[in-house]
């Protein structure tokens, strides 16, 4: 997203320039389908003029496999303490029946189109219509187009190079704006597979039902993720498959040139419709060493309250 300047007359006046060089060949590139490449030449040159601050931001947490066993079931019976006295005549513990392998629909929202706002009054706000869409859900932010302003008007504090290479907004820079506004305990977290990483999202959403912001289209937008379907309990059994997702898409309805035509509010995502959108990180800009080639999401530590 556009980022706020922190520079001087000088540096305002190159830029000017080099807009204006921009906006002139646009008009003779249009027709040969360049424009967009001048743009981002544009941004780099900004860039160059205006780096984004190199501020800390909190460390990624990689998410390592899933072991391979069937179920996480609770304990048989009661643990037996070394030199207890024993009952005469007490019953024996009876063992704890085997948890049920079922599928299982899990969904935060019954009517997903009241929870959902859309990024279409500027189409590089995915990350802050997301950031505000799980904002309204814990009740801390209003679904209007001017809170979303202000939002993204407060970039400047939470940007750093360290969380995009580009400046502007980031997975850890929408950690740092929920906190912000009193939604605290989501952290940026990286798993080596797209099972595990949903696998993970779908355990925190049944447990502390809250949702999950997914890093989509290689890291270049942002979905909601509030339910999922899988073939079995993933608080339960460790090797649960989730089959599909319930997505809020800030992207709709925009169409995009590149990416696969983005769903209505709360639309089921079936596995097909997953694995061409949420793919691993990879991001034109440069190198990100603790997220290249693994699948990226922003988690809740703590159960949703309003």
């Amino acid at each position: 997203m556009p980022r706020r300047l922190r520079i001087g007359r000088a540096q305002i006046a190159a830029i000017v320039l080099a807009c204006m060089l921009v906006g002139i060949v646009a008009v003779w590139s249009n027709a040969f389908s360049v424009s967009d490449r001048l743009h981002r030449l544009a941004h780099r040159i900004e860039l160059l003029v205006d780096p984004p601050p190199d501020r800390p931001i909190a460390d990624i947490v990689r998410i390592t496999p899933r072991p391979s066993s069937a179920a996480v079931a609770p304990p048989s019976s009661a643990p037996v303490v070394a030199g207890s006295p024993s009952i005469v005549g007490s019953p024996e513990p009876t063992a704890t029946p085997a948890p049920q392998r079922v599928s299982v629909d899990v969904n935060l929202l019954k009517h997903p189109e009241d929870a959902f706002i859309s990024e279409e009054y500027d189409h590089t706000w995915c990350a802050v219509a997301g950031t505000q869409i799980v904002l309204g859900m814990w009740g801390k932010a209003p679904l209007t187009l001017a809170f979303q302003k202000e939002l993204a008007s407060r970039i400047g504090e939470w940007e750093s190079r360290r969380d995009s290479l580009n400046g502007g907004w980031g997975p850890a820079a929408m950690v740092a704006a929920l906190k912000a506004y009193g939604v605290p305990g989501y952290e940026v977290r990286a798993y080596d597979t797209r099972a595990d990483a949903l696998f993970d999202a779908a355990k925190a959403i049944e447990k502390l039902h809250a949702p999950v912001l997914l890093l989509a289209w290689r890291g270049a937008h942002t979905w909601v993720m509030t339910g999922f379907r899988a073939d079995a309990d993933p608080l339960v059994f460790a090797n649960a498959k989730v089959k599909g997702t319930y997505i809020l898409d800030p992207w709709y309805p925009l169409i995009s040139k590149i990416w696969p035509r983005s769903l209505p509010p709360g639309a089921y995502h079936d596995a097909s419709v997953m694995r061409v959108n949420y793919l691993r990180w990879k991001r034109p800009e440069g190198h990100y060493p603790d997220r290249d080639g693994l699948f990226i999401a922003v988690v809740p530590t703590r159960p949703l309250t309003r």
